[in-house]
Formats: structure tokens, sequence, C-alpha cells
């Protein structure tokens, strides 16, 4: 009789259990609902600028760059993204040349959790000029990185109307990438010294075309250095988040701005790209144009992202981890 009132107890548990889990998924469903899905003509609007022609190709110290950067602080103030700074811009030097990163701040609705912080980037340089063809020699930059930057902005847009975030957030587009991550560099250091307690850093690169043949939609840098990837999975209940070699045999975890936040505060901070060596042969080139990107497939990713942070933003444990 003892063993068999145990038995109905550990499944009464589980039951109570599972019955929690399903709700609290079904707020985080409801709650995601609130914010209209973005659409490829939202994509289209913010990286057609970006990779515009007027912008030069976005070199630093470029009069490119500072009407990206007014624009992307424009979008900002529109969606009620405060600066973290005195200003959106995070001034530094380049190699000589006078540049920033632009940094927008959500901050949590949590009393405690707000003081953790998760860090949303991109890069939104890029190299200016390129070898001409059939007389154009501006390398747009279209995929590396209006793409990702489109993705932070939208993402803070997103973000902004749910204001269901109980951790703060930056959204980060990083200047000075192209000159050896630069712009990354300089602000880990200063949110170090600060003190920040980070909890992640998820970094976007190159998400314009899709993967060419696989089951996912995109990939995570360092893939095996954390369990960002099965947490973002489980968290959108489907195969978001794969695992590309060919980024492992590159090194590519190493080679954007998420690892300058690695190497100063040891936590999860990773890299989502579609770039799969396959899908796209314009890298640092002058067809880098918006005419090759995919507005459909940028949405959809963007879109299958955001219940992903959401949730990261909402966990009572930081449950994203190093391994």
């Amino acid at each position: 009789m003892k063993k068999n009132i145990f038995i109905s107890i550990v499944i009464l548990a589980l039951f109570i259990n599972c019955k929690q889990r399903t709700t609290a998924q079904l707020v985080t469903n409801k709650e995601n609902d609130k914010a209209e899905k973005i659409t490829a003509s939202e994509v289209d609007g913010v990286i057609s600028f970006l990779a515009s022609d007027d912008l030069g190709g976005r070199d630093t110290g470029s009069e490119g760059l500072e009407k990206a950067a007014e624009f992307i602080e424009k979008e900002f103030k529109e969606y009620g993204i405060a600066p973290y700074f005195d200003s959106y811009r995070d001034s530094f030097e380049a190699k000589g040349v006078k540049t920033f990163n632009v940094v927008g701040f959500l901050k949590g609705t949590d009393v405690v959790l707000q003081k953790e912080l998760v860090i949303i980037g991109a890069h939104f340089d890029h190299i200016g000029k390129g070898e001409e063809v059939d007389g154009d020699s501006i390398a747009n930059g279209a995929n590396d990185n209006a793409a990702g930057s489109t993705a932070v902005i939208l993402l803070a847009k997103q973000l902004a109307k749910l204001k269901n975030n109980k951790r703060s957030v930056l959204f980060v587009l990083f200047g000075a990438e192209e000159k050896g991550l630069l712009g990354s560099k300089h602000l880990a250091k200063v949110l170090k010294d600060k003190e920040v307690n980070l909890y992640a850093m998820v970094n976007f690169e190159m998400i314009g075309v899709p993967l060419n043949d696989k089951s996912y939609k995109a990939y995570l840098t360092g893939f095996e250095k954390s369990n960002m990837a099965k947490k973002i999975n489980e968290y959108v209940g489907a195969e978001l988040i794969g695992y590309l070699p060919k980024a492992k045999e590159y090194q590519l975890f190493m080679r954007s701005d998420n690892y300058p936040f690695f190497q100063q505060f040891n936590v999860p901070c990773q890299t989502i790209s579609t770039f799969d060596f396959t899908n796209y042969k314009y890298y640092h080139h002058v067809d880098d144009e918006v005419s090759e990107m995919n507005f459909e497939f940028m949405a959809e990713l963007i879109n299958g992202c955001t219940p992903a942070i959401t949730k990261m933003l909402n966990t009572p444990t930081k449950e994203i981890k190093l391994n």
C-alpha cells in the first residue's frame, strides 16, 4: 500500500511540473504574440538603407558610417531604446581614426534580474571600396554585415514592443570590426571595467541568404563551447540552430565580435550566421548588394530568434552555460 501511495505522489508531482512548464510556455507564447512579426518589407527597409550606394561601403571614419549611425539612432529613439552611455555613441580610436560603436539599452523589468545583461550585437562597418567591377567600386556590405545589423535593429524593435524582458539588454552595432574587431574589443573592456554582470552575448554575422541543404536555419560559432544552441532550440521547440563543421575548421568563433566578450567575461558569447562557404560568393566584393539578399528568409530567422532571446531574458536562473 505504501509503495502504491509513493508511486501516486511521484506521478502527481510529475503531472504538476509538466503542467507548470506548459503554462509557462503558453504565457511566453502569448507575450510574444503581442508584437507583430517582422515582415520582409521591414527587413528590406532597413538593409536597403544600410547597404545603399549613398553610404559608400560604411568604412571606418567615413561619412557613410556616420549616416548609418544616425539612421540606427533614429530607429532606437523611435522604438524607445535608450542610450547606454551619455549618448548612443561609444567612441574609440581605430588605427588613428576616430570612430564609435552605437549602443542602445533596454532596462530589465525585474528588480533583481535587471542587473544581469544580455548583449545582442552585429558590426555595422564595412570596407568602403573594393576592386572595381563594371565601373562599380563601392563594397556595399549587404551580407557583411548590413544583414546582421538589420537583425539587431529589428530585434530591438520587437523586444521594445514586448516590454517583458526581466534581464536588461544592450543592442550594439560595432564599429571597426573590419579593422580587427576593434569596436568589440573596446566595449568588452569598458563593460569589464564597469564590472557588469554579463549573462551572454548573441552576435549576428552574414545572415542574408539561407544555408544550402541543411535541416536548421542558421549555425552557431563555437557550437561545442556552450549549450546555447541546445537551449535556443529547446526554447523555440524546433531545430533553429545547428552545427557547421566548416565554422570550426575556419575558427569563426574567434573571428567575429562575440570573441572579445568571451575573452573578457568567460561566459557564452557566440555568433549566429548562415554563411556556409557554399551559398555566397561575394565576401568583401562590390557585388555584395541588397539585390542578393533574401528578405523573406531574414524575416523568418529574426522572428525565429525572438522567442529564444525573450526566453533567455526571462528564465529565473542562467540556463545557458559554458560546457
